[in-house]
């Protein structure tokens, strides 16, 4: 996926704010914390995937997990040529855990992505675009390394337009990555994703959970970083922040079938989340959205760069 030097900045940017935060927390990790609700233990089996993000960590260990999400962006004007595109995106995965043989944790996903693109540029884009994905990852233990866990996810993925998908539009996506947990509040994770077909294929997996008491959060880890505090057992406040660089093969006309069409945003807001039970939670969250654009890897097929604008996402999760 080409990324152009204004939005390179931006990229450079984030991942400088998340190093900087990360080495903050983890001075504070390392300081007498004194009068704090200690977090739960954590085990290999805790360690989670959650929709658009690498890995969280689960406080009620259920088997089944349903995460849906509904984003809004509204019109923004396209950069040096007329005409608006405005988005809605939206997805789902379902998670499956068990313990295979009693002893192997093992999460089986099925994910499904949309973006809806209502354009009135003179560059010709598809109406919808379409991902589906089925996953495994598991998290077991690195050989005899006292708290150090090692993760395998592998997902084989389509990437295409109005639920079509041909040979072209396939990937396996992989992830690999070491877990290291020093204390019941800190989880360091290293390691890289690997996407066959996309530009760059190769990108680094790296960052921190930190939780010192058991209402704030940091998950700083990959492209969707998030810092939430809950209030109380029902409400949570949250920022989060997403890069977001997809490539999908697409049929922009007759001349040109299976080209690859590259969507990419960075978003940052917050929001609030609420927690009906143990089995059911929504969150509401806005924010803005910058580095946004939609463009044919092939220059020639015309790119549409979008000024800043805002979004709106509403998510609900219900776990079994």
């Amino acid at each position: 996926m080409p990324v152009r030097k204004d939005e390179r900045r931006k990229v450079l940017f984030l991942c400088c704010l998340v190093v900087f935060v990360s080495l903050f927390v983890l001075s504070i990790a390392c300081a007498d914390e004194g009068q704090v609700t200690e977090p739960a233990p954590v085990t290999a089996q805790d360690y989670r995937q959650e929709l658009r993000k690498t890995i969280t960590v689960e406080e009620d260990n259920l088997a089944h997990n349903l995460d849906s999400y509904v984003r809004f962006m509204p019109f923004s004007g396209a950069k040096g040529q007329s005409g608006k595109v405005g988005v809605v995106a939206g997805g789902s995965e379902y998670n499956y855990k068990f313990k295979a043989f009693g002893k192997l944790p093992i999460e089986l996903g099925i994910i499904s992505q949309y973006i809806g693109i209502n354009n009135s540029t003179a560059i010709k884009l598809p109406a919808k675009l379409t991902s589906l994905s089925f996953g495994m990852q598991t998290t077991v233990p690195f050989f005899s390394v006292d708290k150090t866990y090692f993760t395998v996810g592998l997902a084989p993925s389509f990437y295409g337009q109005n639920w079509n998908f041909s040979s072209s539009s396939f990937s396996l996506m992989q992830r690999y990555f070491m877990i290291y947990q020093p204390n019941e509040k800190l989880t360091l994770v290293m390691g890289l994703s690997y996407e066959p077909g996309f530009k760059p294929s190769v990108f680094p997996i790296a960052g921190l959970i930190y939780r010192p008491d058991d209402r704030l959060t940091f998950n700083l880890i990959g492209s969707n970083p998030e810092i939430s505090y809950a209030l109380n057992k029902k409400w949570t406040l949250f920022a989060e922040g997403e890069c977001l660089f997809d490539e999908y093969k697409v049929t922009r006309d007759n001349a040109n079938k299976n080209v690859t069409l590259n969507y990419n945003e960075i978003r940052a807001g917050g929001g609030v989340r609420y927690t009906l039970n143990k089995n059911v939670e929504g969150s509401l969250s806005v924010g803005s959205v910058f580095g946004h654009a939609i463009e044919y890897r092939q220059d020639s097929l015309g790119k549409v760069g979008l000024e800043n604008g805002f979004y709106s996402e509403f998510r609900l999760s219900i776990m079994m």
